[in-house]
């Protein structure tokens, strides 16, 4: 018998407006604090060089590995969209919040979900 989830856990995480070096930063640095559909060492490419690149990752909050997640450099902001449950979107930002300077750009919230649009900075 399936036991029903009180909470949706998964976290999209879109990546862009950065270069492809910040992005695996954000990701491999996220990567150590949950566990993801990112293999490790799973290296962003750029695929055309006059349009923009966005790089996704799901993020799997249920369990949180705080011991291992340490702040990262970035060479550069980041802007990153966050979607994801309440409950979900509320772990995830308070670890985006220990690992990086976080600003809010915008949000919106629905019945189940909510979307952040924000921009990461180092420390």
């Amino acid at each position: 018998m399936d036991r029903e989830r009180l909470h949706p856990e998964a976290v999209s995480l879109e990546l862009s407006g950065c270069s492809k070096e910040d992005a695996r930063t954000v990701f491999d640095v996220l990567g150590t604090c949950y566990s993801s559909d990112r293999d490790a060492g799973d290296v962003p490419r750029d695929y055309h060089e006059v349009r923009p690149t966005v790089w996704l990752g799901t993020f799997d909050v249920t369990e949180e590995r705080r011991e291992q997640c340490d702040p990262a450099h970035l060479a550069a902001s980041v802007e990153a969209d966050v979607q994801g449950g309440y409950w979900a979107i509320e772990r995830f930002r308070t670890t985006l919040d220990s690992l990086f300077t976080v600003h809010d750009l915008s949000g919106a919230s629905g019945d189940q979900e909510r979307e952040l649009h924000l921009r990461l900075e180092s420390h």
